[in-house]
């Protein structure tokens, strides 16, 4: 691995290079210290796919060239040549990869994808104690005119002398001028970003990614299911089909937070509402004492009896905590919803944008590049679990 050590001037540091191993219940750490494979024989397999298998598939370059020094370096000196000879001598291997043909990308960057764009805070917006609402304008006027994207993408913000954090985009493309992230202060970045004021520059790169399927939905009932923070990159799509109402059926918002205080664009519900043909249930893990609360309570599966939605007619969109979604993703095929109708993003630590850090690897697929968004019957099977 390698770790960049920077000082705040950006005019030196060092950098420092140390070996990783998959013996290491560490190795497949991402974000939120969540280890999605905590099984070594599986950690050592993930290894192998990718340096014979999904670095060819991502780069179409070899990912070995059998110089024999991952053997020596191993703490175990495994050998990959004789784990490749024992998997074709199984007749009958169990299929546990798959590989991930990522669709092809239709809107690209203009811009250079590692050249970060100034951007000025317009205004800020508090939406719950932690949590704001920035509107940006890029400070090049032609920039941000030729500046487009879809539902569901993210940009890469920089807070000069920090670092930058992938936020996914909480406006809609037809909101002309500006665009909005919605971002909780977590972290380095998004805590220095809670200093910043009106008029405050950033650096933006983007957008990246692949982001909510508004096309394949039109002429379909939509259900969509969020939690928490999960609300913001949905919101665009609310707006999308708002604005083009007459393109899709009914739709239905199921949304959860731990308490009420949580929830956010709370001032937006009541237009949310007037959407023809259009259902918002809300819902909290729990209500303090003296706070009124005239909705469900309960974790957001718990709404699912109130979907009006056509279930064979139908796409589900769903972003928030693994834990929610895992959940959601279940309680909807056991109610008959097929994997094929459900599209998840995944939210974990994405880096450089460009799929080259790789942070967010997760087998065959880097998330800031194949994804965010994905279909749930192309990750389900791949290793490590989605969740």
């Amino acid at each position: 691995g390698v770790k960049d050590y920077v000082d705040l001037t950006l005019q030196k540091g060092e950098r420092q290079r140390f070996w990783d191993s998959c013996m290491f219940y560490e190795f497949s750490r991402v974000a939120m210290d969540h280890i999605f494979m905590p099984d070594r024989e599986a950690r050592v397999k993930q290894r192998l796919y990718h340096k014979l298998t999904y670095y060819q598939q991502q780069f179409e370059a070899p990912g070995c060239v059998g110089c024999g020094r991952c053997v020596y370096t191993c703490i175990k000196h495994i050998d990959p040549v004789d784990i490749v000879a024992k998997i074709q001598a199984d007749p009958n291997p169990e299929k546990e990869v798959k590989l991930y043909t990522p669709p092809e990308k239709k809107v690209k960057p203009e811009l250079d994808p590692w050249e970060p764009q100034k951007a000025v805070i317009k205004s800020i917006k508090q939406q719950t104690p932690d949590v704001r609402t920035y509107t940006f304008a890029f400070v090049d006027p032609k920039v941000q005119e030729a500046y487009t994207y879809d539902p569901g993408v993210f940009n890469m913000i920089s807070v000069f002398g920090i670092g930058e954090s992938a936020i996914s985009i909480s406006s809609c493309a037809d909101l002309k001028g500006v665009f909005q992230h919605t971002i909780r202060a977590v972290g380095n970045v998004t805590n220095a970003l809670a200093e910043l004021k009106e008029g405050d520059i950033v650096g933006i790169r983007g957008p990246f990614g692949f982001g909510w399927p508004v096309e394949e939905m039109k002429g379909k009932d939509v259900l969509l299911v969020a939690g928490g923070i999960g609300l913001a990159p949905l919101r665009p799509v609310i707006k999308y089909i708002q604005a083009r109402r007459d393109q899709y059926g009914k739709f239905d918002i199921l949304y959860g937070s731990r308490t009420p205080e949580g929830l956010l664009f709370t001032d937006e519900y009541d237009e949310w509402r007037k959407i023809p043909d259009t259902r918002l249930h809300l819902t909290v893990d729990m209500v303090p004492p003296g706070v009124e609360w005239g909705h469900n309570i309960g974790v957001v599966t718990t709404l699912f009896n109130k979907i009006s939605v056509d279930k064979d007619n139908a796409v589900v969109v769903t972003c928030g905590p693994d834990i929610m979604m895992k959940f959601v993703v279940l309680d909807l095929l056991k109610r008959g919803w097929s994997p094929e109708q459900i599209y998840v993003s995944l939210e974990r630590r994405m880096s450089c944008g460009v799929k080259k850090c790789g942070n967010c690897q997760m087998g065959p697929v880097f998330v800031c590049q194949d994804g965010p968004v994905f279909r749930y019957a192309d990750i389900m099977d791949l290793p490590g679990g989605v969740f």
